[in-house]
């Protein structure tokens, strides 16, 4: 994909479906009673992974494109699959399916493609080891292929070393099934989709600090669930109205769940003109329109408690920092080494071809803003998020800005390049 630089960006946008509810909802679904009605589904090659392994588990799962039908056969209800899980490029997945898998009555492999057989799984594996888990890399690295064999399971006070709500999702996942309590104790709260879905489905979960509770279920049971749209998608809409001069873009029905929303207090903290409409707390995920309008922005340092809410959003707003006034630190974020790509190398490589003036170190970078941008051709390495925040920096650039590897956005966003050219007409 190439792109130039751009007019001002104008109009309306309905974003698609938050990527980790779109995964909870068939996961909670299928190991719930009777039936779960997802409306506004994410059809993402890494939602569609989730579906894929429990199909092959004996669920039953009506994909009508926006909505997802399953029909769940109780918390006791998977069957052994006849083939290895094939995860595809999905960490969510991976991680998530592996609590679940660990207290089965029968043994299974999980893989994944080569991006998700380099990501640590040594995070959730040691925990579900002390909950009495048979765990096992297949080539002793720490990373899948996953070989697990169900056993009975006792509940443990977990401490994460990170925030991350893929450990703290496996551990609370185990602990359905677990004999006693399940505690997860995380240094900051890593977003909490898994404690109010599962509780939605009649499961017990308790929060208190940064503690996740969990209770061991007798049944979960079916439920409608509305997707929200996904923040972490809409970010590339947020920081596009902002960076490009005379923008205004309305970003329709996007959930902002206070564990996910730390990208709208980064970018206010910056200057920029952010609204809130027609914020709706009706259900235990809040939903809003943004109303972003360009203007000029200034450097800030993030770091700390707020990491873990926009830990996704990160690569865009190093970009967007290039734009702004003054110098802007990213700290406390080594936790993007281990995603799909390095992405603090990713992104401090990328910028620095552009023309910005930007340092890695060692849990982030110092971007020092205030220089006009310029094309050149950006290896995303098959990085959703790397290939999205690039096209949004090539509407920004001076000359040509090629993306290699750009199909990848297909993982969470499929129609992202379609949308992003609406608005420029």
């Amino acid at each position: 994909m190439k792109f130039t630089k751009a007019s001002p960006l104008k109009g309306e946008i309905t974003i698609p479906g938050d990527k980790s509810i779109s995964h909870r909802s068939v996961m909670f679904g299928s190991i719930a009673k009777g039936t779960t009605e997802i409306s506004h589904f994410l059809q993402g090659a890494d939602c569609l992974s989730t579906i894929f392994c429990f199909k092959k588990m004996g669920i039953q799962i009506e994909n009508n494109h926006d909505t997802v039908i399953v029909h769940g056969n109780g918390l006791r209800g998977l069957k052994k699959p006849e083939t290895i899980l094939d995860c595809g490029n999905s960490g969510t997945t991976t991680r998530l399916i592996s609590g679940l898998l660990a207290a089965q009555d029968f043994d299974v492999t999980l893989t994944g493609d080569e991006s998700i057989q380099k990501r640590p799984m040594k995070r959730i594996m040691e925990p579900l080891s002390l909950m009495g888990a048979d765990i096992k890399s297949v080539k002793e690295n720490g990373c899948a292929p996953l070989s697990i064999s169900g056993k009975k399971l006792h509940g443990i006070h977990y401490t994460s070393p990170v925030a991350s709500a893929q450990i703290k999702s496996c551990i609370l996942l185990a602990g359905l099934y677990a004999e006693g309590e399940t505690k997860v104790t995380e240094p900051y709260v890593s977003r909490n989709h898994s404690e109010i879905m599962l509780n939605y489905f009649g499961a017990n979960v308790k929060t208190e600090g940064t503690t996740a509770c969990i209770a061991p279920a007798e049944e979960l049971y079916g439920n409608k669930i509305v997707v929200p749209g996904d923040i972490s998608s809409a970010a590339y809409f947020i920081a596009a109205g902002l960076m490009i001069p005379g923008s205004e873009i309305l970003i329709k029905h996007v959930g902002i769940n206070p564990t996910r929303d730390g990208i709208i207090h980064v970018c206010r903290n910056m200057g920029a003109d952010i609204t809130l409409l027609d914020v709706n707390t009706d259900s235990g995920e809040p939903t809003a329109d943004i109303l972003v309008k360009s203007g000029s922005l200034h450097g800030i340092t993030i770091g700390g408690a707020i990491i873990p809410s926009l830990i996704d959003e990160l690569p865009m707003i190093a970009a967007m920092a290039c734009l702004a006034e003054g110098e802007t630190i990213i700290r406390d974020s080594a936790e993007l080494k281990v995603k799909e790509s390095n992405r603090i190398e990713v992104m401090v490589r990328n910028l620095s071809a552009m023309g910005a003036d930007v340092e890695e170190t060692e849990d982030g970078m110092i971007i020092r803003g205030g220089r006009p941008l310029r094309g050149a051709v950006i290896d995303s390495k098959l990085d959703h998020r790397i290939a999205m925040t690039f096209a949004v920096a090539g509407l920004c650039a001076e000359g040509e800005t090629e993306i290699l590897g750009a199909e990848c956005v297909n993982i969470s966003y499929p129609g992202f390049y379609q949308d992003l050219e609406r608005l420029m007409k």
